[in-house]
């Protein structure tokens, strides 16, 4: 293996325990706008520190990833089907590998549909994508993607890792099961696991933990994290599974703790808005100002004194009054 190749592969696994937390964000290729990833680079955003590594499309990579980034983009190369389409295992490679050293891609993933209609496509796609990557020290990632009509047990998921590994993949990415000690040691390179659809978070997290367990490298996961009430904090208590050794009491002790901290921050924020209310709540000061007028009416109430130097004028009748006294005389 080229040092190139290594040191890419070094850079998501990482070497001083073999563990790796890979953040899926590419659902959009097929999905299109999926739930509470509508706005990628929001999502983005706060978890990148978090991960080892970003699973996205070249796409939301150039849009919604910081160039300024260090960490490791895992360039997803294939597509060509939708939810709504007939066969979503109808893929071929979409990227070229001059766009993907172009984005610095740290390995290229692409799915492979055993047992589906177009397996020879997507396996031989596969075998294709490898040879051309290693020419340029890229490792590959291989999705052994399942579909409603294919099952998730260690059988299956045992031959379709072992054909990814096989064609040369370098990681294989697939879905955790029963005896799935059995798939690991069926597959000689490393297998990191999906985190699949929604699932309560401390079931996300026992996911985590009997995926390391069984022999898994880590997970890559994504709407177990980013779907969550609180994000960060998921993210947190899985790194602590695969990076601290924690284990599932700990890990959901941590997540309860941080989206505690996290909803007070909200609020609080939230909370600001009155303060800024405050700070609008000058206006009633300024109102005070604007209470001038009432000043301003005393000093409109000078035209009551005004009013008594127009009193003046009784003052000028008083003149007249004495005027008016001859009148009676003159009739």
């Amino acid at each position: 293996m080229d040092w190139g190749l290594k040191n890419r592969l070094s850079s998501i696994i990482k070497p001083h325990n073999n563990r790796a937390l890979m953040l899926a964000v590419d659902h959009g290729y097929f999905l299109g706008p999926t739930e509470k990833l509508e706005n990628p680079k929001k999502v983005i955003a706060p978890l990148l520190k978090h991960c080892d590594s970003l699973m996205l499309t070249r796409g939301v990579q150039r849009t919604s990833v910081p160039a300024e980034t260090d960490t490791p983009m895992v360039l997803r190369v294939s597509g060509g089907s939708s939810i709504i389409g007939d066969d979503l295992s109808q893929e071929d490679i979409t990227v070229s590998i001059q766009d993907a050293i172009r984005l610095n891609a740290s390995a290229l993933a692409m799915s492979i549909f055993v047992g589906s209609k177009y397996e020879y496509q997507t396996v031989v796609n596969l075998g294709k994508l490898v040879s051309e990557a290693e020419q340029y020290g890229i490792p590959v990632l291989a999705v052994t993607a399942v579909g409603k009509e294919l099952g998730k047990d260690a059988r299956y998921l045992s031959l379709a890792c072992r054909m990814a590994a096989e064609q040369g993949a370098h990681i294989v990415k697939t879905y955790y099961c029963e005896n799935f000690e059995k798939v690991v040691e069926s597959c000689p390179v490393p297998i990191i696991v999906a985190g699949g659809k929604k699932i309560p978070e401390r079931d996300a997290l026992q996911l985590t933990y009997n995926a390391v367990k069984a022999g898994a490298v880590g997970v890559d996961m994504g709407r177990n994290i980013w779907q969550s009430d609180h994000p960060v904090a998921m993210i947190r208590a899985t790194r602590a599974i695969i990076h601290q050794n924690a284990n599932v009491d700990q890990a959901f002790k941590l997540y309860k703790k941080l989206a505690a901290e996290d909803s007070n921050r909200k609020q609080k924020s939230k909370g600001k808005k009155p303060n800024q209310n405050k700070s609008k709540g000058k206006k009633p000061n300024q109102n005070k100002s604007k209470g001038k007028k009432p000043n301003q009416n005393k000093s409109k109430g000078k035209k009551p004194n005004q009013n008594k130097s127009k009193g003046k004028k009784p003052n000028q009748n008083k003149s007249n009054k004495p005027q008016n006294k001859p009148q009676p005389k003159n009739n």
